[in-house]
């Protein structure tokens, strides 16, 4: 979600290349030539990718819209930090997830500079003005006009330049999501323009796409919308997760490798999860294996455990894909090996 400032005006055109050329065109958007204006389809998308991405200081701030400039001051869970750049937020980090099942708090320090979806910065100096600016972006996000961060075009990308007449009269090169924004923005209504094919984009799960048409670039921002959606609903049940681990005492259900059953091997055995990360395993109230333990996730769950003191429990020390999981049951599967398979059950 973004909020929706508009800029006006072409700020950055003195540094993009022009190259002249004259040749007619049919008016056709998104096809062959691909002739677009500044309320086209193409246009939407283009602006949407291009928009300043907000999404790095999203644990401090919840908006995805803006990111908070260098410094600033916060309380995270009582705690005073002062933050002058990225690295400054392993700190906080390390503070919100030190308990997974606490309630984290983080309070900004007001006044703030905030840097905008559209490349623009503004003073805010209350929380309720804040909560306002949300408010914006979440009302962005609703009419789809927010800037879309599950896809990043691999520049420089070049568009073709047309008159109202479908005139070519140039060419444009960007080698940033800044001067493309820009330059969409700034468009008038009498001019139009063309994507000079291929363009290369990166989705957010790290594939990479050849876009070689203006259908073939609205396809990939929806693969990308899904790929985040994905994501979102993957980062949802990793909290949930985490709490069944913590409420719960769990004991093995089934442990196979290639189809060899090894279940009976942990039978009287439980595993406990903590709160802090911490696991272990025990057999009639005494010890028998510690280690720790995580949780993360992309558009799966993974749960990692490492485990020592016990050879029969050091097997379980891998990364987990999480298949499937109830309040009861967390059915696992090696990430690298599909034929090894963990069931645990609560008791």
């Amino acid at each position: 979600m973004k909020t929706l400032k508009w800029i006006a005006g072409i700020a950055l055109m003195g540094i993009f290349s022009l190259t002249s050329c004259q040749s007619e065109v049919d008016e056709v958007q998104g096809e062959n030539p691909n002739t677009n204006t500044a309320n086209s389809t193409t246009a939407n998308n283009l602006k949407r990718v291009s928009m300043y991405d907000g999404t790095s200081d999203d644990f401090i701030d919840d908006s995805s819209c803006s990111s908070i400039k260098f410094p600033f001051t916060a309380i995270v869970n009582g705690v005073e930090l002062t933050f002058v750049s990225q690295l400054s937020y392993e700190s906080a980090i390390n503070i919100l997830g030190a308990l997974n099942n606490d309630d984290d708090s983080v309070k900004i320090q007001f006044p703030i500079t905030i840097k905008m979806s559209d490349y623009t910065e503004v003073t805010v100096t209350s929380q309720s003005q804040y909560d306002a600016i949300i408010d914006d972006c979440d009302e962005a996000e609703d009419d789809g006009k927010d800037p879309i961060s599950a896809l990043d075009i691999d520049f420089p990308i070049t568009v073709l330049t047309y008159d109202a007449s479908l005139v070519q009269t140039g060419s444009v090169t960007f080698t940033s999501e800044k001067q493309l924004f820009t330059y969409i923005q700034g468009m008038s209504n009498s001019e139009y323009f063309s994507v000079k094919y291929p363009v290369n984009v990166t989705l957010a799960d790290g594939s990479t796409m050849e876009i070689n048409s203006d259908l073939e670039l609205k396809a990939s921002i929806t693969t990308a919308l899904n790929i985040e959606e994905a994501m979102d609903e993957a980062e949802d049940d990793k909290e949930d997760l985490e709490t069944i681990l913590v409420n719960g005492t769990f004991k093995v259900n089934s442990y196979l490798n290639a189809g060899v059953d090894s279940t009976n091997n942990y039978l009287g055995a439980t595993i406990d999860f903590a709160n802090d990360w911490k696991v272990k395993s025990l057999n009639a109230l005494t010890t028998i294996a510690t280690g720790t333990y995580t949780v993360t996730s992309d558009t799966n769950v993974y749960l990692q455990m490492s485990f020592a003191g016990s050879t029969d429990f050091s097997l379980f020390n891998k990364t987990w894909k999480v298949t499937s999981f109830t309040a009861s049951t967390i059915t696992l599967e090696s990430k690298t090996n599909s034929a090894i398979k963990l069931v645990l059950k609560q008791i």
